[in-house]
């Protein structure tokens, strides 16, 4: 995962309790809500400049981290072939 996506994530994270990220974890037992999970998806598409498909909508995509990525970085390469990705494990 990109740190940029970390940075991203986090906020929206209040059970994270200033732990690092599990990837497989469930989003929603970190505290991400549906409402907030609208928010992260704005967030995400600011930091990456990129617009998910409106079939990333569901609540597999917004399970884990990992799943989100995902489709973050699924994006990236359909928009911008990749430009930026990195597959940097969370820090």
């Amino acid at each position: 995962m990109d740190p940029r996506f970390t940075e991203a994530l986090t906020p929206f994270l209040k059970f994270l309790n200033g732990q690092e990220i599990d990837p497989q974890a469930s989003l929603r037992g970190y505290g991400l809500d549906s409402m907030q999970a609208i928010e992260l998806l704005f967030a995400l598409e600011d930091a990456f400049e990129v617009t998910l498909p409106d079939d990333a909508m569901n609540d597999a995509t917004f399970a884990t981290a990992d799943a989100l990525w995902r489709a973050v970085s699924e994006a990236l390469e359909a928009q911008h072939g990749g430009a930026g990705t990195t597959t940097a494990a969370v820090a």
